[in-house]
């Protein structure tokens, strides 16, 4: 996996930490952490609680076209 840079993009846009983020979908900083460093494969429900919290679609957080 390589590493998410439009999550970290789209969080830094929003102006809120990984840790915001997290506590806003129910997991631990260090797995939001993992996900934008591309080590941790997250769940589609993961994906689309992320995509809610960051206002975007999971096309453009997600996709690798």
């Amino acid at each position: 996996m390589t590493k998410n840079l439009r999550i970290k993009a789209a969080r830094a846009a929003k102006d809120l930490s990984q840790k915001d983020v997290a506590e806003a979908i129910g997991i631990t900083r260090q797995t939001m952490n993992a996900i934008e460093n591309g080590e941790y494969n997250p769940s589609l429900k993961l994906c689309i609680a992320v995509c809610k919290v960051l206002d975007k679609t999971l096309d453009e957080l997600f996709w690798e076209g």
